[in-house]
């Protein structure tokens, strides 16, 4: 069963058209990559997908379990089991972090088991990401989507800013976040891995280093606001890595 269908996708930011007809199906427990240059449409597609004002679609629908959300407000998406971590999340004054995760929270009690985890538990009485590294801002953003306790993750890009130690911590907490707690290297099958979460996710990435800690089972390229390919996200991004998106682009013009 599918978690998330989208349909012939058409999106605009005021005038101008940033997706232009994007199809993406994600079954329940998959994990899917976004792959593209600056300015492919990327984090355009998860913002309509959490339906943030100011996306505004042309056309197609956003099916989540089943239900037609393409309407839906983004608290409401939220309820249905909906989660976003930001590329550059502000800094908020005058509110506790603590406060925060306590507000997503489904389970209070865990709050202190997770921050324990991430790191963050000298951090809960700060305010929210106010003098915190790059690190501390992805990991303080994963806090607060273990507690909410998504169906579906979105994450754009949960790596950049973030040195190699804090990578692979934020890797061990997205896996935690998805339900698995086993990591890749203890070299399970992509299928018994799949059966182990709980839960599915679409990552944009445009290092791949995530993809060192969270298996992934599928990838997709998107440029110029269009998905022109899709298969092994290894192989994509060792493509990618090789000749660029030059290679890409000439899928697009073919």
């Amino acid at each position: 069963m599918n978690l998330l269908e989208i349909k012939d996708l058409y999106v605009s930011i005021g005038k101008k058209e940033i997706l232009k007809g994007i199809n993406i199906t994600v079954p329940f427990g998959e994990v899917h990559v976004l792959f593209g240059p600056n300015g492919s449409g990327k984090t355009t597609l998860l913002s309509a997908i959490m339906g943030f004002e100011g996306y505004r679609i042309e056309k197609g629908r956003i099916i989540f379990d089943g239900k037609d959300i393409t309407g839906l407000p983004p608290y409401e998406r939220a309820k249905l089991g909906i989660g976003i971590s930001f590329q550059k999340p502000p800094a908020i004054s005058g509110l506790k972090l603590r406060r925060l995760v306590e507000i997503c929270a489904k389970d209070k009690k865990k709050i202190e088991e997770y921050a324990k985890i991430l790191n963050l538990s000298e951090h809960l009485e700060r305010e929210v990401n106010v003098g915190f590294s790059g690190g501390e801002v992805k990991r303080s953003e994963l806090l607060q989507l273990l507690v909410q306790e998504p169906r579906l993750v979105l994450l754009d890009e949960p790596e950049s800013g973030v040195d190699l130690e804090n990578v692979a911590l934020i890797g061990d907490a997205i896996n935690l976040l998805l339900g698995r707690k086993i990591k890749p290297e203890q070299e399970k099958s992509l299928k018994e891995i799949r059966k182990e979460r709980k839960k599915s996710a679409l990552i944009i990435t445009h290092t791949g280093y995530i993809l060192d800690y969270v298996e992934a089972d599928i990838g997709h390229v998107l440029l110029d606001g269009r998905i022109i390919c899709s298969g092994n996200p290894r192989e994509i991004l060792h493509t990618i890595k090789r000749h660029g998106y030059s290679e890409c682009y000439k899928c697009l013009e073919e």
